[in-house]
């Protein structure tokens, strides 16, 4: 049972990730949607910026233990997606650099999104 909770886990995570990377993207067709999403890209970008490990990450770590895997040291993205989305060589700066983009994209998503509003009111 542990290791089907620590897979749930892991596609939480992952869901997670793409929510909050592409959110946006639904929020302009369902624009109740901004008020999940917009919490979701801030601790993000918090995660980004500061470096922090998502509270997920422990628990899937604590549930593989329980179901007698091999755990992992690190947070979700470095042990999953680390190869894929950061490069070897990822710096800090480059960190950063994620967490901005992060934040400009939904940003230029949801001026349209209340561009399209506002001409909606009018």
């Amino acid at each position: 049972m542990a290791r089907v909770l620590a897979d749930a886990v892991l596609v939480l995570h992952l869901l997670f990730i793409v929510f909050a990377a592409l959110g946006g993207i639904a929020a302009l067709r369902w624009p109740r949607v901004a008020w999940i999403h917009l919490p979701a890209v801030a601790w993000a970008a918090v995660a980004e910026f500061t470096g922090w490990i998502c509270p997920l990450t422990p628990i899937e770590v604590r549930l593989r233990h329980q179901a007698g895997q091999a755990g992992f040291e690190g947070g979700f993205i470095e042990h999953y997606l680390g190869a894929l989305i950061y490069p070897a060589g990822l710096t800090r700066t480059h960190q950063m650099a994620l967490g901005a983009l992060l934040l400009l994209v939904n940003l230029v998503v949801y001026w349209r999104l209340f561009a399209s509003a506002r001409r909606r009111r009018r």
